[in-house]
């Protein structure tokens, strides 16, 4: 029997068949003394101390520095590169002119463009690079590097890109394969022009269902192209050695930069090492070795050195993806009594020269419908290829699917909570809208939109997100006994900075009865066991069940091993606060690194692997519920966001201080998203006109509101630690709609467009007010 539900709420045994050679199960957090705390950071004091080694601070006897040579044009043929002047400038060691462009679609037939360099097809694509003595040198030399074009005509708007008359992107039809993190599309699909798709997915009659409907509810929404921005640009250092390629990467997927160089060098596995200790966020944008990656490998082959590749800033929002953006029309059904009868969603994104914009998971996967049809197409522009992205889809979707059900409810005459009561059949967030119900700040919410006087208005909305239990069976850990007492952890798996590390020490703590300081943790390099690439909020579902059956197979090698020099049997010794005690009282507590002492070895190891869920037809789905208060300003259209309720589950929380920490980036990020980031392309031109951190607007501290976050704790019985993850569903998925709620209540105007800038507020406030619903 495992605990499954909330605490408090809806908790019960149920069954599982668990294999035998798995631990015992845990009981509810509050009834452990590690997992579930909020324990400090394990490597906290070596990230703010400065003492974390990023790729960026990776030195290594002899190491040249690299520059890309970036392409100035958004389409183009290239008729030559000279790198002459380059290669005599004083330091330079080797050119490389790229032959394989990594990243963004590709034709599926390729003999429909037949040249001697890839075609550019975005402004920023990289042409070639170049390995110097120092980075001064390298960025000269790439300035000296002539390329000559053939221009082509090009399209960056996506409006235009429809057209049928709009400049081709591709000359055929073009697919991306998808990533480690997602990305990507669908490959049996039509294109026409620069149209890829449609994707379409049918359930029930759609047809009948809006004839059942007693009230229907349209509306057109669209979102914009965001850029990942991570705070460490993407790069590799790459050292070439006859006998092994080594790299350290700014990646979320050690695995996947060596299956890309091995593919692309055309060796094997073992003779790549890549290594990830600390890097500094990727939100999706960084798996695989990407033109990075192969181009400083190459450039290492050749001058037999050492080579650093990190992208400058503007690089870093030109070519390494972003979130695709999304135009939808959204159509709803519903009865009187609430019962959503059907839903149409048409939905076009650009994700640049790459697929992967579609945006139909929420509208898919978050209520109960008679009937569903969808269709989501990519629009190809010249413009660099988007990538996985946060809960990639979601956020666009659920913009326009919670502010439609918003809607529906008003039509109705119905409270927003009560709708999703009805319409929504997940138990946990049932359990969290409950929470939200009675909580201070939606109970302060006044029902009437644009009740407010003055010109500064007052408004609350919430809504809803959705992500699925995805689990990587790559996912392997090792647990190391020594006999001086040390425990060592390992596995591959990079953490990106939403703390596996720690968690990994807790589980160990946990089952050792040590604290998580004591704990050695090494990860992030492909010579430890597998791990999963960290994104899809895969990590810690899948691996910690790994790390625990290692801990727990190891322990009980352990007390097997050191039972007789304490003159008893192993199932009369246990791990509790330190010691290693005996159940019958045959001994005085004895510390665990004494017991150690009377190893028989010198190291007790075990390795495992990640197994199935115990029950995979369950629990697919998991998310939350964000509410958001706002004030708007009538007579700017500035919009400010005050407070944000986030009341969200992840199965365990594992740690919860890690999770708070995760949903409050997730509501930042999003927030920012909703109100500021905008990346902007000169039609005239094809560029980016704002490819740094001073124009392309993020959030800053002053922008971010008060956030409170309250952890649901949901059991599902589903693994040996029944953990889940939290990174995409954490906020970024619905709080853009949460904002637009609380402006629909604010000032009984309903933005449909982001981001929400004044400009965009205060041409929505102009507007009659019989045509206001459709601003």
């Amino acid at each position: 029997m495992m605990p499954v539900g909330v605490p408090g709420y809806t908790l019960q045994d149920e069954p599982r068949e668990i294999p035998s050679d798995e631990p015992p199960v845990w009981p509810v957090n509050k009834d452990l003394k590690y997992v579930g705390r909020a324990v400090e950071r394990w490597d906290g004091l070596a990230k703010v101390s400065g003492r974390a080694r990023y790729t960026a601070d990776i030195q290594l006897p002899g190491m040249l520095y690299a520059k890309f040579v970036n392409a100035s044009v958004p389409h183009a043929k290239i008729v030559f590169v000279d790198t002459s002047a380059a290669e005599k400038y004083p330091g330079v060691k080797a050119v490389h002119v790229i032959e394989h462009v990594m990243g963004g679609a590709v034709l599926r037939d390729p003999s429909l463009e037949q040249t001697k360099y890839p075609v550019v097809r975005y402004a920023g694509q990289p042409v070639a690079a170049v390995a110097a003595v120092t980075p001064y040198a390298a960025e000269e030399a790439a300035s000296l590097v002539k390329v000559q074009y053939e221009p082509m005509p090009f399209v960056v708007e996506l409006d235009k890109a429809r057209a049928k008359n709009a400049a081709l992107v591709f000359p055929g039809v073009a697919d991306q394969a998808g990533t480690a993190g997602g990305g990507g599309g669908p490959h049996d699909v039509p294109q026409t022009g620069n149209i890829h798709g449609p994707s379409v997915k049918k359930v029930g009659d759609i047809d009948q269902g809006f004839k059942d409907a007693d009230v229907v509810v349209e509306g057109h929404y669209i979102t914009q192209v965001q850029t990942h921005s991570a705070l460490e640009t993407h790069g590799v250092v790459a050292d070439w050695k006859p006998e092994l390629l080594t790299v350290w990467a700014s990646t979320q997927g050690t695995a996947s930069v060596r299956e890309e160089l091995a593919a692309f060098f055309k060796i094997p596995m073992p003779q790549v090492r890549v290594i990830t200790e600390y890097m500094g966020g990727g939100f999706g944008a960084k798996f695989g070795a990407g033109n990075p990656g192969v181009v400083a490998a190459a450039l290492s082959k050749k001058t037999g050195a050492p080579v650093r590749l990190m992208l400058d800033r503007e690089e870093e929002h030109l070519s390494v993806g972003n979130r695709p953006s999304s135009d939808q029309v959204l159509r709803i059904g519903a009865k009187k009594s609430g019962e959503i009868t059907a839903i149409h969603l048409v939905s076009y994104g650009t994700a640049g020269c790459g697929t992967g914009a579609g945006c139909a998971g929420p509208a898919s996967n978050l209520y109960k419908y008679a009937a569903l049809h969808t269709e989501e197409n990519d629009v190809f522009i010249n413009a660099g290829p988007g990538a996985a992205m946060r809960a990639p889809g979601h956020p666009q979707g659920a913009f326009a699917l919670e502010q439609t059900i918003d809607e529906l409810a008003v039509k109705l005459g119905m409270d927003p909570i009560d709708l999703r009561d009805k319409t929504d059949i997940h138990p946990v967030r049932r359990v969290e809208r409950q929470i939200v119900r009675e909580s201070d700040l939606w109970k302060a919410r006044i029902p009437k939109a644009g009740a407010d006087t003055g010109p500064m208005k007052r408004g609350v909305g919430l809504a809803q997100s959705v992500w699925y239990r995805f689990v990587s069976m790559n996912s392997a850990a090792e647990v190391r006994v020594h006999k001086d007492g040390s425990l060592e952890v390992l596995s591959a798996v990079q953490d990106i900075g939403s703390g596996i590390k720690t968690v990994m020490a807790q589980i160990l703590a946990e089952q050792f009865g040590v604290p998580p300081s004591q704990v050695v943790v090494k990860a992030g390099d492909t010579n430890y066991p597998p791990g999963p690439n960290s994104g899809g909020s895969v990590t810690t579902l899948s691996l910690t069940p790994a790390v625990r059956d290692a801990a727990w197979q190891a322990s009980q090698k352990f007390l097997a091993d050191i039972a007789p020099a304490l003159g008893t049997t192993p199932g009369d010794l246990v791990l509790i606060d330190g010691d290693v005690r005996s159940k019958s009282g045959k001994f005085q507590p004895l510390s665990f690194r004494r017991a150690a002492g009377k190893m028989t070895t010198d190291q007790i190891t075990v390795q495992a692997k990640r197994i199935p869920d115990y029950d995979k037809s369950k629990y697919l789905t998991y998310g939350g519920v964000d509410v958001a208060e706002v004030e708007v300003d009538t007579e700017v259209g500035r919009i400010h966001v005050k407070r944000v309720l986030s009341v969200h589950d992840c199965g365990r929380p594992m740690n919860p201080s890690l999770v708070i920490s995760q949903i409050n980036g997730g509501i930042i990020q999003g927030m920012s998203y909703t109100l500021f980031e905008n990346r902007l392309l000169d039609p005239a031109y094809g560029l980016m006109v704002n490819p740094n951190l001073d124009m392309y607007k993020i959030a800053g501290s002053r922008e971010v509101p008060e956030i409170e976050v309250k952890l649901v704790e949901a059991y599902i019985g589903q693994s040996s630690t029944d953990a889940s993850g939290i990174g995409e569903a954490a906020g970024v998925v619905s709080i853009g709609a949460a904002i637009g709620n609380a402006v629909y209540n604010a000032i009984r105007v309903r933005i449909r467009q982001m981001p929400m800038t004044p400009a965009v507020v205060l041409a929505a406030l102009r507007k009659p007010e019989p045509e206001r619903e459709l601003a």
